[in-house]
């Protein structure tokens, strides 16, 4: 064929109608799963949708992106919502993000915080550390660090913070101790909105109800239930050459192929240091809340990470979804519980140079990485599109 898409989820399938709307037929999917949507599938409990690997909502800022989806799941079949999200700390809930939302503190740890980020040394002009600690101490000052950030990034990620880069927070602003001093004394945020401030979610359905209506306009170009076990970058060819393509389109994650040939051993090297967390969504019957859509939960004796107050957003619902790291799990009878083995891409020190060198050799022999795990970056569902669709005009 002229392309194998190896997976069904946001990358693969926009891809793929995007090569449909040129007028390209010569392509196929393969996905290991027995339905599409990736880490964007929904199921049904207790009659209402939840979504399997997490919340994924579309943001209101990418009009192309939107456009293109509306064309499966209406516009008028969505809801628009405005971002409320909390973080849960010791002195109580305040709205995210943490730093801008200081001043709903007690007037005693607005004093201490302050001082801290006074302290911090972007603020003093001490020289940016490497390892990602000391590194979120000097952005952000201690209180942040110890309160929200160690413990939240302990739990999300379950690793030794130090093994992580500090590449991928470079687009934290600096915390301004003047800016933050006039948001406490203002009693109000101060800073820029945070990504998906306002976002689409379906009103009848999960999130997945998108991706299987653009999945049923390809359904014929689908093989389900069928894992890329093996795959030659040189030759272009999966399962031992029972598929084979002039350019594949890889949305999964490199590490889970359990080989990969006709590459170089720095190509495999770097595959091999890749590293993912997996996460478990656990519903919540009992849970509920009437205004806030998500919460963040840094509490380390609470084995959940975030919590989705369902009946914000999807409306007619009951309960929430915990989203909790697999090795934090203990399951207890009568779960009801989902697990996605590969939830988020880790950013390791190495993996810029890493995934650069899979992503470099691969093309040179028409092999692309895309999306989320293509990429082997945190991307949401929105901009995933996005990046297929501009890949898609690049090379169909």
């Amino acid at each position: 064929m002229m392309y194998l898409i190896i997976g069904a989820g946001p990358a693969g399938l926009t891809f793929a109608n995007r090569l449909l709307d040129k007028g390209i037929n010569d392509f196929r999917i393969i996905e290991m799963e027995s339905s599409a949507g990736g880490l964007c599938r929904s199921e049904d409990v207790d009659g209402t949708p939840l979504d399997i690997g997490g919340g994924h909502f579309i943001d209101v800022r990418r009009p192309k992106v939107n456009e293109f989806l509306f064309r499966f799941l209406g516009k008028d079949e969505m809801a628009e919502y405005d971002r409320v999200t909390k973080i849960r700390t010791n002195a109580g809930r305040i709205d995210y993000p943490y730093e801008a939302n200081i001043w709903q503190l007690p007037i005693d740890d607005e004093v201490e915080h302050l001082k801290s980020i006074a302290s911090a040394g972007c603020n003093t002009g001490a020289k940016e550390p490497e390892n990602f600690r000391d590194w979120i101490v000097w952005k952000l000052g201690r209180k942040i660090a110890e309160d929200y950030m160690f413990p939240y990034n302990e739990k999300i990620f379950s690793v030794d913070l130090d093994t992580l880069g500090t590449y991928w927070m470079n687009k934290l602003p600096d915390v301004s101790f003047e800016d933050t001093l006039r948001s406490c004394l203002m009693k109000k945020p101060y800073g820029t909105l945070p990504g998906h401030a306002k976002f689409y979610y379906p009103r009848k359905y999960g999130s997945g109800e998108l991706w299987l209506r653009m999945a049923e306009r390809i359904k014929d170009y689908i093989d389900y239930n069928t894992k890329a076990e093996d795959i030659n970058i040189e030759s272009k060819s999966v399962n031992g050459g029972s598929y084979k393509a002039d350019i594949i389109i890889n949305t999964a994650p490199w590490t889970i192929f359990d080989k990969i040939s006709g590459v170089s051993d720095e190509f495999n090297r770097a595959v091999r240091e890749l590293r993912h967390s997996s996460i478990v969504v656990k519903y919540l019957p009992d849970t509920e809340d009437g205004k806030v859509n998500w919460e963040y939960v840094p509490d380390p004796s609470v084995d959940y990470h975030r919590i989705l107050y369902r009946n914000t957003f999807a409306k007619g619902s009951k309960g929430s979804w915990a989203e909790i790291n697999l090795k934090r799990y203990e399951a207890k009878e009568g779960d009801v519980a989902f697990i996605s083995g590969y939830a988020y891409p880790l950013n390791t020190v190495g993996k810029p140079e890493n995934i650069s060198l899979i992503l470099k050799e691969a093309r040179e022999h028409d092999v692309y990485g895309l999306g989320r795990w293509g990429e082997w970056e945190h991307y949401n569902s929105d901009l995933v599109v996005e990046l297929a669709m501009e890949l898609a005009e690049k090379i169909a």
